[in-house]
């Protein structure tokens, strides 16, 4: 779909001057070199309603000071799990500026997610606005050039209170923000274990879209996993236990010779990442044979080279995987296409490599 190209001048009602005396950006206290993937509290959020009363559409979002939001414990998401998020980063350039990564595609999932769990949501156009809003109200906490970014989680929430089985009342937009670095810290090589017992997803469900219940209940699995020493776990497909799915919270690509291969998304099983989608694109443009198919455990165990993508992890390889008891070794380092592939994602995000392919979007 095309990128919405005018977005309006905003006013933000709070002061947007982040230059010291020295005309210098002003940042907020962290330590930028030791940052990771956990919550550190910005300025402000961003909220915005609406309710069937008022035809099921928003309008009159603010942004807020961050902090706890009110919930009847009635509320639809609470008791029946009618809720949706979003991830996405800000990054700044090296010129100072900030911009975000196709973000049109999260705004455009949350839609389409919104339609499976029957909420309302808002347009892209109100998506994409309040992400401006929410990153320019936080630009002291977007880390500099090359040392993170600035993670985005917008939410759409039945917060209605409904206490029969149905859809609530009225929906909350919601958007929050945190400095982050590497999800894995270094980017070190993963060590993944596949689990054949417990399922992530079933055809029909909704593995296909973000809502808040597919992730729970990999938890179990997860901290099973880890404890044994791996850094996270593999979904197998629950109708036949043979066909690659998902890592918990992220897409998963696999090598072989001249041929990238990835789950395809059928049955609804499978997210379709914003950043899958780019990687496709990417490697496409490298020269690769792509195939997005039925993906069986034995051609990952043969492959010669296996990554997953998403937001939080960008592209991070696959050091080793173990299956009932059979571990196998992939191809990692600088000569792998999973490092060419995140040197060349990673510099588009950031501005330090061109973006021929419209895929970001200024802020400032």
């Amino acid at each position: 779909m095309a990128r919405p190209s005018n977005l309006p001048t905003i006013l933000l009602p709070i002061t947007m001057n982040r230059n010291n005396n020295n005309g210098e950006e002003e940042y907020a206290k962290v330590n930028w070199d030791e940052l990771g993937f956990s919550l550190t509290p910005t300025d402000f959020m961003y909220v915005m309603k609406c309710s069937s009363k008022e035809g099921d559409e928003f309008v009159d979002g603010q942004l807020t000071p961050y902090g706890n939001i009110h919930l009847s414990p009635a509320a639809g998401v609470l008791n029946y799990g009618q809720g949706l998020f979003e991830g996405l980063k800000a990054y700044r350039r090296e010129d100072g500026g900030i911009q975000v990564f196709r973000a049109e595609q999260n705004a455009l999932r949350m839609k389409l997610g919104a339609e499976r769990l029957c909420m309302p949501s808002p347009s892209i156009h109100q998506f994409l606005h309040a992400l401006k809003l929410t990153v320019l109200a936080n630009n002291r906490w977007v880390p500099p050039p090359g040392k993170g970014a600035l993670y985005l989680r917008p939410m759409l929430m039945g917060s209605g209170a409904v206490l029969g089985l149905a859809p609530a009342p009225e929906y909350t937009f919601l958007i929050y923000a945190s400095p982050v670095g590497n999800y894995h810290k270094g980017r070190t090589a993963m060590n993944i274990y596949v689990e054949d017992k417990l399922h992530r997803a079933i055809p029909g469900g909704t593995g296909g879209v973000k809502s808040i219940t597919n992730y729970s209940p990999v938890f179990r699995a997860q901290k099973e996993a880890k404890a044994k020493g791996f850094t996270d776990v593999l979904f197998l497909d629950s109708v036949h236990g043979k066909y690659v799915e998902e890592v918990a919270a992220c897409n998963i690509f696999i090598v072989k010779d001249n041929v990238v291969s990835t789950p395809a998304i059928i049955d609804g099983t499978i997210l379709p990442g914003v950043t899958r989608k780019s990687i496709i694109e990417l490697a496409t443009n490298f020269g690769y044979q792509v195939e997005e198919r039925l993906v069986p455990v034995e051609d990952l165990l043969n492959a010669d080279e296996a990554f997953c993508t998403g937001t939080a992890v960008t592209v991070n390889p696959i050091g080793t995987l173990t299956y009932q008891g059979q571990r196998v070794e992939y191809r990692t380092g600088k000569g792998a296409l999973c490092h060419k592939l995140y040197e060349r994602l990673a510099g588009i995000q950031t501005g330090f490599v061109e973006d021929n392919m419209g895929w970001t979007l200024k802020l400032n």
